[in-house]
């Protein structure tokens, strides 16, 4: 396969594939798609791995996510149960075992982590804040980049620091801890958000949420091209004009459609580009 597009940041390797992942990922193949499956946890950063090492159009991320620091809803996506919603267990870190899959060759990015501020207490944004320092380390140790999630607080709620930004903080960890570069995926902050990590080199990826809101157009005008890269974040978000269905890595096409349409850009060059860019933030 000769990729011409790249899913920078998928989930494969989530409960939602049991039933047909291997035809999921030759669709992709089938149309000239590579991508990233990313780890959330231990098991399916293993998971993402495994899966990696087998198929030639697929690399690996491997990380704790932020709402996997402490108790938290999560859905069953991910690791299944039935269908049903679940609590997620809040992993005490294994950093070895993290260690270990970092250094492998078709790991390329440590991550999904970062903070995430939509449902939470004080206690546990200490907790994501201890556990996104362990990730940003065995990054640092093993020169590979970050990939960041990062998302502000629900403005209804009422707890106490909903007020504060999930990328400035991010930002002050990331600038006086991190020794390697990183991507902020599904990229939802301000302008004014985006301009600090602009700075530090980051790049910044979207997924189909821009098939079918304009709430982007703006942070995707203004950040250069350069510094873009097209996600699905499946098997959430499917794009139009897939919605309706579970989400995968062939409809980044759509992605890299809504991207050329809101910069008025060719969509073959910009395709290029993206993809370009990519390679250059997996270093192949």
């Amino acid at each position: 396969m000769i990729p011409r597009y790249f899913d920078i940041h998928s989930h494969m390797n989530f409960s939602a594939y049991d039933p047909d992942r291997e035809e999921v990922i030759k669709r992709a193949q089938d149309a000239g798609v590579g991508m990233i499956t990313v780890g959330t946890q231990i098991d399916t950063s293993r998971k993402a791995l495994e899966l990696a090492e087998t198929h030639d159009n697929m690399y690996a991320a491997v990380g704790l996510h932020p709402i996997h620091t402490s108790p938290s809803f999560h859905d069953a996506k991910e690791l299944g149960d039935g269908g049903k919603e679940f609590t997620s267990r809040g992993e005490v870190p294994d950093i070895e075992a993290y260690r270990k899959l970092a250094l492998h060759p078709k790991t390329v990015a440590i991550g999904e982590c970062g903070l995430d501020y939509y449902r939470l207490d004080e206690e546990s944004r200490i907790q994501q804040v201890k556990i996104f320092e362990m990730m940003i380390d065995v990054a640092n140790e093993s020169n590979k980049p970050l990939m960041l999630h990062i998302r502000n607080g629900d403005r209804a709620a009422s707890l106490q620091h909903v007020n504060r930004s999930a990328y400035d903080d991010a930002f002050e960890i990331l600038k006086s801890r991190a020794k390697v570069k990183g991507n902020l995926h599904f990229f939802a902050g301000s302008i004014e958000e985006a301009k600090p990590f602009l700075d530090l080199g980051y790049t910044f990826s979207f997924t189909g949420v821009l098939t079918f809101t304009h709430d982007y157009d703006e942070v995707v005008k203004y950040l250069p091209l350069d510094r873009i890269m097209s996600e699905t974040d499946s098997p959430y978000i499917t794009p139009v004009p897939h919605r309706g269905k579970r989400n995968e890595p062939s409809y980044v096409i759509e992605v890299v459609k809504a991207i050329a349409h809101i910069k008025g850009q060719e969509e073959k060059a910009v395709a290029s580009q993206l993809f370009e860019n990519s390679k250059k933030f997996i270093r192949i």
